[in-house]
This record gives structure tokens, sequence and C-alpha cells, in this order.
């Protein structure tokens, strides 16, 4: 059965790719939470294990995205846990989930190298697994719906390094805060981003792979980069929105004048308020609801033995990426409000309704 053509038209509107996928689809009731107790969906259960609840998006966009497409496609309950960035948790979690009759996992891994088991412990028992947005290490899954990862870092450092050039920066030196060490899509990321720094020599002046992705952290790294370097910093690569206000936050403490380039990704509300007031250049957004429906449809089919197939192969496994977007202050209205990602409203409140006025999302 062909994808629903909603969600094709979806897919070609935020990536201009054409996915072909063998779905099933059915009637339409409710979704339960992850517990022991909720009742069984008379269709199979399926299982969502997503890594953490710093990273705004996850509990903002993929779990309802993911969730409410379930609830069109039929009478399907939904066992639903977040690790917190703990990849034992994750395991635990995943081991509930297999025991209370999910016939499908999508997993988006804390761990990519630990997910192995849980791939493993699901497969013995028939259970298939899709990759969600991270692909578990050394295949065995049964589908990975993603973005083009090294093509974010590349849009990151693009934009990072025009900004820097249009300063007339391109001698300074810069700061590098990667993601998560355990996070196969922070490597993709760096990968990408350093194939553009490097091109063009890039002074980089620090490194750092930030563990859990977390903000704290990265705040504390680039403040101790501020107390070696001080005005040697020109610009932060922050590979996602959440280590991009770690690092707004330690720039601002050390009052850095002039203020340095900062990237970041994944649109973030926060993120957006800070492109319009110039404390951060540029986010990346990212399509989340075709990529959640995308992986609803691919797990109902997987539930019903059907057949998937996708453009791509990645470790062997049916593969999806879908295509990221750079975002700079000129592309607000155009990119998120557009699509509905954010209205003018949820970024033009109050406190940033002047800054609004001066990048042209209201009037004066």
């Amino acid at each position: 059965m062909a994808i629903r053509a909603s969600v094709r038209r979806h897919l070609r509107r935020a990536t201009a790719l054409i996915i072909v996928l063998s779905v099933g689809v059915a009637g339409l009731v409710g979704c339960a939470p992850f517990s022991g107790g909720s009742p069984s969906g008379s269709e199979g259960t399926i299982a969502l294990l997503l890594p953490d609840a710093k990273t705004a998006r996850y509990e903002t966009f993929d779990r309802p995205f993911f969730e409410a497409r379930i609830k069109e496609l039929g009478d399907y309950r939904v066992l639903y846990a977040n690790a917190d960035q703990d990849a034992a948790k994750q395991q635990q979690q995943a081991e509930s989930a297999l025991a209370d009759g999910a016939g499908v996992l999508v997993l988006d891994p804390v761990d990519v190298q630990a997910a192995v088991t849980i791939v493993a412990a699901a497969t013995a028992q028939g259970v298939p697994v899709v990759s969600y947005d991270r692909l578990v290490a050394g295949g065995g899954t049964a589908y990975y719906v993603s973005f083009d990862n090294e093509k974010v870092g590349q849009l990151q450092a693009t934009a990072f390094v025009d900004a820097l050039d249009a300063r007339g920066d391109l001698d300074g030196g810069i700061l590098m805060v990667n993601g998560s060490p355990t996070d196969s899509n922070a490597t993709r990321f760096a990968e990408g981003a350093h194939a553009v720094i490097d091109a063009v020599g890039l002074r980089v002046l620090a490194e750092y792979a930030t563990p859990d992705w977390s903000p704290d952290k990265a705040q504390q790294w680039v403040a101790g980069q501020i107390a070696q370097y001080g005005n040697e910093i020109v610009g932060v690569y922050a590979a996602n929105d959440g280590t991009a206000s770690g690092a707004v936050s330690a720039l601002k403490a050390a009052n850095a004048a002039p203020w340095p380039v900062v990237t970041g990704q994944d649109a973030e509300l926060s993120a957006i308020q800070r492109i319009i007031t110039g404390d951060q250049h540029m986010t990346v957004y990212k399509a989340i609801k075709p990529q959640a429906e995308l992986a609803a449809e691919v797990a109902v089919a997987l539930l019903h033995g059907e057949e998937v197939t996708a453009p791509m192969e990645l470790d062997g496994t049916p593969t999806t990426l879908l295509e990221p977007v750079a975002v700079t202050v000129d592309d607000i209205l155009d990119t998120v409000v557009a699509d509905g990602f954010w209205t003018i409203e949820d970024i033009c409140t109050p406190d940033y309704r002047a800054a609004c006025v001066s990048a042209g999302l209201l009037p004066e």
C-alpha cells in the first residue's frame, strides 16, 4: 500500500524527497502512555523510546507528532518512555516494553553502542527495531529515519564562515562545541562542519565533545576557554541549540565584546529568539513532523509484517534521510513560521517585540 498522500505532500514540501514505503493503515482510536496498566490496542503495541528531555524537540514535537499519526492509523497502544540521557535506564525501558508486549520498538538511542544490546534482545524475540534520528551501531535495525546529518554540519559551518567573512574575522580563533560522544549524529555534524571550517583554514582554538549534550557542561567549558583565550574568540560553533544556549550564557557572563558568531541546530523557540536579538547567528530547521509520521507508518507496517523499502541503505538498513535547512534572521518567516513550526505569537512575546520589529517579523 502506498504511503498516504497527505504525508507525501509534507515530505515533498519539507524535504523535496520522494519516499517509497509499504505501509498498512487502519481506523481511528487512541494511544495510551507507557504504563503497565494501560489497555492494549486491538491492533498491537508500539514502543517509542526517546533519549532525553534536555533537547526540547523530543517532548514538544517528536512524541506528539508520532502519537498523533499512530492514532490516525488505527487502534494501537503506544508505550512511551524518555531515558533522561541514561543508557542503562533506556535499556530497562526497552526490556519493560518488550515484556509489556511491544511488537515494534522505535528507538532513539542515548548511546548508539550500548543500544546494540537492545536491538539484540528485541530481535531475539522477533521484534523489529526502527532507529529514530540516531542509527544504532552495527546495523540490525529494520529501518532508519533521520536527517542528512553531515549536511547539517555543513550548513552550520557555511553560515558560520560566511558571517565571519562578512565581519573580516576569518583570521580569528574559534571554539567548537560538539555534541555528545555517545551520539553517532554528533560525529556526522562535526565531520560536516570540519569539511567547511578546515577548507577555509579557520583557527580552532579548542574543541569539546559535550557529554549528554548538556547546556550546563557546554557553558562551563566555554567559560574556561574565554578565561584562556579572551578576545581571540571570534566565533563559537555550537552543534545544537542547547549547547548554543550554554555558550551564549558563558559569553554574556564574560561581557564578550565584540560578540562572537554562534551557531546552533533544532530551531528551538529560545534559539529563534536569540537569533532575532543577535545572540545566535543561525540554527538548523529540521521538519520533525514528516520524520515522526514516517516512523509511525513504518512501525505500523512492521507490526503487521509488511515489507518496507527506502531510497537508500546505511549499514544494511533501509534508510530515509530528510533535508535540513539553515535558518538565519532572514529566513525565519520562510521556514519555521511558514511551516507552522513556530508562530509569530510564539516568537514575538512582549520581551522580544522590539527585536521582532527590527527583524521584520512585526510591523513598526
